[in-house]
């Protein structure tokens, strides 16, 4: 019989510790009758977030929540630290800026051991820029703005957990549609994923997506694209023809092999403390 990987677990950011907190305490219960949880703060220069994290986990009721900094490349081969990863059955990336998670990990022994986990079924969940890192072809950085323009994103390489899906956090709040768009026009067969704060996406081991969480997860498929046009210089507006646009809300479930949307038969949006629109639904709520 085949092992099955993981869920991986993106999420927008400004995911909640305290106050109805959906997202991490349904992370922690999927790791098990004694959850051990690897943190990676790495992202941040904060040396207090792994605490913080741990505290957190350990409140959801996780056994035990390990802090593991990796802050030089020469941590990455730590004997401990690798056989903590391969004990844990959760691993978790805090937030911060993922081109340093990049420089730290990529092609070390850790993140060799990260993947070999999440093969064998360990949940690997990420926030922010933890988020990010998980595809293969990161955002590294770029420009905020609706309307896609050349050169708009940075890429850069990513822990390549999330193939073929491009991951983009923040995205409403910090207006990252363009960006997330400019990337589709370079490399079409792409799925890009752009998650809302406290927002997630539990991709479950075949590769189907649900949201959880107050916002809402907007993917960009460039599976149909018609036509592209990216311009000379840097700044130019792309043209883009025939690419599809989901926003999905809690409960929505997005299949990313098919490319195809299930909707939930009731928002869960309510069990939040959230609101809705009044009216008639069409399929989707207004945010």
């Amino acid at each position: 019989m085949t092992e099955k990987r993981g869920y991986l677990i993106p999420i927008g950011g400004a995911e909640r510790r305290v106050r109805d907190p959906i997202i991490l305490r349904r992370f922690v219960s999927m790791c098990g009758d004694r959850p051990r949880i690897a943190i990676i703060p790495s992202a941040s220069k904060d040396v207090g977030m792994g605490e913080r994290y741990r505290q957190a986990f350990e409140g959801f009721g996780a056994d035990e929540g390990w802090i593991l900094n990796f802050n030089h490349r020469s941590d990455c081969g730590r004997s401990d630290w690798l056989e903590k990863l391969g004990k844990a059955n959760g691993i978790f990336f805090a937030g911060g800026n993922q081109s340093r998670l990049s420089r730290l990990l990529n092609g070390t022994d850790a993140a060799d051991a990260i993947r070999s986990a999440y093969a064998r079924g360990t949940h690997v969940a990420g926030t922010s820029a933890g988020a990010s890192y998980m595809s293969s072809h990161m955002i590294a950085s770029g420009d905020e703005g609706a309307i896609p323009r050349a050169r708009m994103a940075a890429m850069g390489r990513g822990l390549g957990l999330a193939n073929g899906l491009i991951i983009d956090q923040h995205f409403r709040q910090r207006s990252r549609l363009g960006r997330l768009m400019s990337t589709l026009a370079y490399d079409p067969a792409a799925l890009g994923l752009g998650l809302d704060e406290a927002t997630a996406a539990f991709i479950d081991p075949d590769d189907v997506l649900e949201v959880v969480g107050r916002g809402a997860a907007t993917i960009v498929d460039g599976a149909d694209l018609e036509y592209s046009w990216v311009g000379k210089d840097e700044g130019d507006p792309l043209s883009l023809v025939g690419v599809r646009l989901h926003v999905l809300l809690d409960g929505a479930k997005f299949d990313l092999k098919a490319r195809r949307v299930t909707l939930a038969p009731e928002p869960r949006r309510g069990q939040t403390g959230d609101t809705t629109t009044k009216g008639k639904r069409c399929g989707h709520e207004r945010f």
